[in-house]
């Protein structure tokens, strides 16, 4: 029994001090999540880049010629690029603190004897909780005294039926969660019936919970393949870029036998071969697309995960609260073999057969529930009897009768008005009200065909029943009341309203969606019907999953899109059966046994309205509205993130092929030198923002999500994509060579011809950003996308043009001279024309497809 209001009052808990010094010896209540990176830890990381690394030699090599303006300008440079990065990894940091940034649950605690509402995480060992209805459980502890206490353990153990809880008799029992009468609750768990007092015993990483997330935490986890693909792409063009320097500095002390002014140009050759926004552009994009998915109600733990997101085929979901609303609908009524359904017109009247089974449904319930069922009994009984003479507000409740192992009924018993006798209303399963009913094999057999007819249309049934008791004293069993059966209630989830076309989109992107639920076979298969599933005829239960051998279920799993009666442990034989079959799994999950699950998907998905925190930290998205819908919507941004991550990469190498082209020929030539360090940072800084900003926020393809999943292995720089950048950038060589050479030829002088050569691929570079942003629609079509961030990226780098070359003091850093009219024409005309044949290429792509460039 609870404790008296008196006894309660004697309780005084744990004073200020004690708390305090319990905080000391074991820490907050909190779950140790990933470590955070300080900021001298970022920015050593951004320093550490090789293009600023050579930025850094090329000022020193300038200081050592006699040209501290240059030096300076080159170490500017450095500093702006230094803190656009480190401002980039503060965001992204920021952003995944913010992601791991899962909030506590509230704590009752009785502490200087008041009762005190505290954060989760800051209640202590030994602390005095107070549990109610509808608390999260905020550690592990033991229960001193309780009511009719019941506890949601599923979290912990898969069980969906909640366990009964007793009082502590000071002996030692096991503290191992699951089962009735145990005298411990456990953190993360919910009360869902009943009150209670307990002691904290365990706190963070050394409750239940704790202890699995904690072995979570020693699963390391490899590079992503982009991660991969991007290092080696820079790697061995950081090689080439190595071998080239070489070769430049030695031709240069050769020819001209100026050896330091060798190396200057041989550093000059690196920074333009290195692709170093390879990595920087990848991080961003990730960063940026998990913004952009979190605006579709799904948080980004892991950002590598999103790229991981387009190329999903088998979605697996839940069904209650993912698929449906979680919220129980009473949709039907059975009494006397007659079946009437609720409709949603509040104006109609239930006709008076069934008064009575909803009178004694609602003295079934609690009178202030928080169980979703008895708070939809509540509000259908107060819709369509308030006024009649089945309400009884007036009435005394006297006992409560709980669910039981044995029997998964339970009964309340009222005190008649006459106060001569009791009336007793049960409900329950209907198998156990008709162990209370005392039914016999005809009237079973009756009973159970009424329940396949309702279980076949998806609803979750109770029987309820009534007696009467003369007032005697009351018997210790409902057993020992004669029970009269009153009827069935019918009971549905509703499916949202957005599943069935989500599920349709995901079809048609070339996507499997699975169903995995704790549900009944029949609830499935007509929930399968309802929102569209593929082959909803056939499904695989939890006990047959349980008996095959991993063979069997990766050859049904081909075509089976239904699992029912499945406890959370299963789910991970589900996922490695995919996994083995060449799938690439999405996988939902809500519980602390569905943590190994969501490891091992590709894609894990946990719940944020009803996850756990050990769910979260094993997942690598966060569903913050727990809607299939947000899913699909999130696959959409994954394939749209990869296609523009793929365009950017092309820009990328693209315009690296001229810039080191025109680094490396004059040398070759014995030519004026064209580009300097300082011209490379300058394009650096036009590259930057184009390739990360102005890429990431190009608009999706409008086929995409009308073509199949991208396989995981396809490279993101294939053999195409080489060749289409290679042709592109020795397009735009070939063209400011030309240039640069004609200036030459007409006796223009070397800062002439350096200044209509850069301004040049400065135009061929807006160019390509422009051209690039979409490998189908034409210019006209891609100046319509309304893209900001590329007018901003065009803007700025036109207008830094106009001042490097008619701004004096930024001129002569520069090495240029000014730009006739007639000249910046030429530019502006060779520019455009260096890529205006595929502008062309994309017309003949679009009218006979003979060139796929996605």
């Amino acid at each position: 029994m609870i404790f008296s209001e008196k006894e309660m009052q004697n309780i005084k808990g744990l004073s200020e001090y004690e708390v305090q010094e319990r905080l000391k010896e074991y820490g907050y209540n909190e779950l140790a999540s990933q470590k955070k990176r300080s900021i001298l830890a970022i920015f050593f990381n951004v320093v550490k880049e090789p293009m600023l690394l050579l930025l850094i030699g090329c000022g020193l090599i300038y200081f050592f010629l006699g040209e501290p303006n240059d030096a300076l300008m080159l170490l500017s440079f450095v500093i702006v690029v230094v803190g656009i990065t480190f401002y980039q990894e503060r965001k992204t940091e920021r952003t995944l603190e913010a992601l791991r940034d899962l909030s506590s649950p509230r704590a009752l605690v009785i502490r200087g004897g008041e009762q005190k509402r505290i954060a989760g995480r800051e209640v202590v060992k030994d602390d005095i909780i107070i549990l109610n209805e509808g608390d999260r459980v905020p550690a592990d502890a033991v229960v001193l005294s309780c009511s009719n206490l019941s506890v949601d353990e599923s979290l912990l153990t898969g069980e969906s039926v909640p366990v009964r809880k007793s009082d502590w008799d000071g002996k030692e029992v096991s503290r191992r969660p699951g089962g009735d009468d145990i005298p411990f609750v456990f953190s993360g768990t919910l009360i869902v019936q009943g009150r209670g007092v307990a002691k904290v015993t365990s706190i963070g990483s050394h409750t239940e919970m704790g202890k699995i997330g904690k072995a979570l935490q020693s699963i390391r986890e490899e590079d992503t393949l982009l991660k991969k693909e991007t290092g080696r792409i820079v790697r061995n063009f950081s090689i080439a870029g190595g071998i080239l320097c070489f070769l430049v500095i030695v031709i240069y002390g050769i020819t001209r036998g100026n050896w330091l002014s060798g190396i200057l140009s041989g550093l000059t050759l690196s920074m333009a071969m290195l692709p170093e926004e390879f990595p920087v552009v990848l991080i961003i994009f990730l960063t940026l697309g998990a913004w952009r998915i979190s605006k579709s109600q799904v948080l980004t733990r892991r950002a590598p995960a999103i790229e991981t997101l387009g190329a999903a085929t088998v979605l697996c979901t839940d069904k209650t609260g993912t698929l449906t609303l979680n919220s129980m609908h009473l949709t039907a009524l059975c009494v006397k073999n007659k079946h009437f359904d609720i409709q949603s017109k509040e104006t109609m009247l239930l006709p008076e057969d069934v008064h009575d089974l909803m009178e004694y449904a609602i003295l079934a319930s609690q009178q202030d529930p928080f169980d979703p069922i008895e708070k939809e009994v509540k509000r259908i009984g107060e819709l369509y009897l308030t006024g009649s003479e089945h309400i009884h507000n007036n009435w005394t409740l006297v006992r409560e009768y709980t669910l039981s192992k044995s029997l998964l009924a339970l009964s309340h018993v009222w005190e008649s008005p006459d106060k001569q006798h009791f009336i007793i209303a049960a409900k329950g399963s209907p198998e156990a009200i008709a162990d209370l009913c005392h039914f016999s094999k005809a009237q079973h057999e009756e009973l159970t065909q009424r329940i396949e007819y309702m279980a076949d249309r998806g609803l979750r049934i109770l029987g309820v029943a009534r007696a009467f008791f003369k007032k005697t004293s009351l018997p210790d069993l409902q057993h020992d009341f004669s029970f009269e059966f009153v009827g069935l209630l019918g009971f549905i989830d509703p499916v949202r309203d957005t599943v069935p076309v989500s599920i349709k989109e995901a079809h048609e992107a070339g996507m499997r969606v699975i169903m995995i639920t704790g549900d009944y076979p029949g609830t499935a298969l007509y929930i399968a019907r309802q929102i569209g599933l593929k082959n909803p005829g056939e499904c695989i239960t939890g006990p047959e999953l349980e008996v095959m051998d991993q063979g069997e279920l990766r050859k049904k799993i081909k075509t089976i899109n239904i699992f029912a009666r499945v406890v959370p442990e299963q789910k991970l034989a589900i996922v490695n059966a995919l996994k083995a079959n060449g799938e690439v799994v999405a996988m939902t999950g809500d519980g602390v046994n569905d943590a190994p699950a969501l490891k091992s998907a590709h894609i894990g998905v946990a719940m944020g309205e009803r996850g756990t925190d050990v769910a979260r930290e094993a997942s690598a998205l966060v569903l913050l509205n727990d809607d299939f819908s947000s899913i699909v919507h999130a696959v959409k941004l994954g394939r749209r993130i990869f296609d523009n991550l793929k365009k950017a990469i092309a820009y990328i190498f693209a315009i690296h092929v001229p810039i080191a082209g025109m680094s490396f020929l004059p040398v070759l030539f014995n030519l004026p030198i064209a580009l300097l360090p300082a011209h490379i940072a300058f394009l650096e800084l036009i590259i930057d923002p184009a390739c990360s900003t102005v890429f990431e926020a190009c608009a999706e393809e409008k086929n995409i999500m009308r073509r199949p999943p991208r396989s995981l292995r396809e490279s993101l720089f294939n053999k195409k994509t080489f060749l289409f950048s290679l042709f592109q950038g020795v397009s735009i060589l070939t063209v400011v060579f030309s240039v640069f050479c004609l200036a030459l030829h007409f006796n223009k002088g070397e800062h002439e011809a350096r200044t209509l050569a850069f301004a040049t691929l400065v135009f061929a570079n807006i160019m390509l950003i422009i051209t690039n942003l979409s490998w189908s629609k034409n210019l006209i079509g891609i100046i319509r996308l309304k893209n900001t961030a590329m007018l901003g990226v065009v803007t700025g780098a036109l207008v830094a043009l106009v001042l490097v070359i008619y701004v004096p003091p930024f001129r002569n850093l520069f090495h240029f001279s000014i730009l006739s009219g007639k000249d910046a024409l030429i530019a502006f005309v060779c520019g455009i024309a260096s890529l205006a044949w595929f502008e062309g290429l994309k017309t003949i792509n679009k009218r006979i497809a003979v060139f796929k460039f996605s």
